[in-house]
């Protein structure tokens, strides 16, 4: 990790934003399966789930 203290910091803002998009994705109208889809990316790959759902998730 980084060693001064900003490790955490910045996994704790991962976990929020990833937080948020699971959220927006649970809201979104999207179809269920792509919803779920979502969901498991984000999960997943936390940093790159919610860079690919902010390019292309739905809207």
């Amino acid at each position: 990790m980084l060693g001064n203290g900003y490790g955490g910091i910045l996994g704790v803002a991962i976990l929020i934003l990833d937080i948020y998009a699971i959220v927006r994705i649970v809201q979104s109208g999207a179809e269920p399966l792509w919803k779920a889809i979502w969901i498991v990316v984000v999960i997943l790959l936390p940093v790159l789930g919610l860079i690919l759902w902010f390019l292309f998730g739905p809207k």
